[in-house]
């Protein structure tokens, strides 16, 4: 259902790959609410997903950039700028890649080289996009930035790697920039740590189905979907939220609260059983053999 909760409203959507990714669903739903908007990836990525169709559907462009180069985010800003007829309301930086992660690299044999592009890629750019809005003037007072964090920002989670690191580098300069662009301009920034999400870049995490098994055990309300991120998200980019700014907003279905869960540790019992069943039947097999 639709609210026309961002009608007059433009933005910027960093991300979108396929139906799978968050922005893709984010997109859609800004569309719905009567918001416009460009759309924008790399060119290397818009080769690897189908963007273009997401622009027309939404009747939209997608604009080529390079999120860690300033000046592809100068084009980028300035010509969505034009596109659109004025300045944005809201942006979405949902950019995230480890290197490491990809190379099968983990976290005690980091190659330095692609930990400074899990950075540059996962968190400096979001610095990047906000410093280069501030300079062309780009967002209207009132409007809201939101990027997309992960609860390993705060907690160790095995597989996570170098990303846990982006991840809190990501939420610092959400508040750092939320109090420049805050006391200046009213304008709002904020990070959503969502539940692991079977995106592209989320699917390449070692033993991610596990993960995803396990945040929904742990949930109470379960994992939250891409779907109902995007839902999320647009509460953030109306003037539902206009106090809302310096956050970390945990959309997770209950997870980052949680200790030990019933089905977790169901699951853990069970896991303990068999292994006691295991134990026993070697126990009696080696007492069978002392016995002969």
């Amino acid at each position: 259902m639709a609210y026309n909760l961002l009608k007059g409203k433009r933005g910027l959507i960093f991300g979108a790959l396929n139906d799978n990714s968050i922005a893709w669903k984010t997109a859609e739903r800004v569309y719905e609410e009567g918001g416009v908007f460009i759309l924008t990836n790399t060119p290397a990525s818009m080769k690897m997903g189908n963007v273009n169709q997401l622009a027309e559907k939404c009747n939209t462009i997608v604009i080529p950039a390079d999120a860690t180069d300033v000046s592809d985010l100068e084009n980028l800003i300035v010509k969505g700028m034009e596109h659109l007829g004025g300045k944005f309301d809201f942006v979405l930086h949902s950019i995230g890649m480890s290197p490491n992660v990809r190379k099968g690299r983990t976290y005690d044999d980091l190659n330095y080289h692609y930990l400074q592009q899990t950075f540059d890629i996962s968190a400096i750019s979001f610095h990047k996009i906000l410093q280069t809005c501030r300079k062309l003037d780009a967002i209207n007072d009132w409007g809201s930035v939101v990027a997309l964090s992960y609860v390993a920002a705060q907690r160790t989670l095995y597989g996570y790697n170098d990303m846990a690191d982006a991840k809190a580098l990501l939420e610092s300069i959400a508040r750092s920039f939320g109090y420049i662009y805050g006391r200046e301009k009213n304008i709002r920034i904020n990070t959503v740590s969502q539940s692991p999400t079977m995106t592209t870049a989320g699917g390449g995490i070692m033993g991610f189905d596990k993960l995803l098994d396990f945040a929904e055990r742990m949930s109470p309300l379960g994992n939250a979907t891409a779907d109902e991120c995007a839902d999320y998200i647009i509460t953030l980019f109306s003037d539902l939220t206009r106090k809302v700014t310096m956050q970390n907003l945990f959309h997770d279905g209950g997870y980052s609260s949680m200790g030990m869960s019933l089905g977790a540790m169901s699951i853990y019992r069970e896991g303990l059983e068999y292994n006691d069943v295991k134990e026993d039947k070697r126990n009696k097999k080696n007492s069978k053999k002392e016995d002969k």
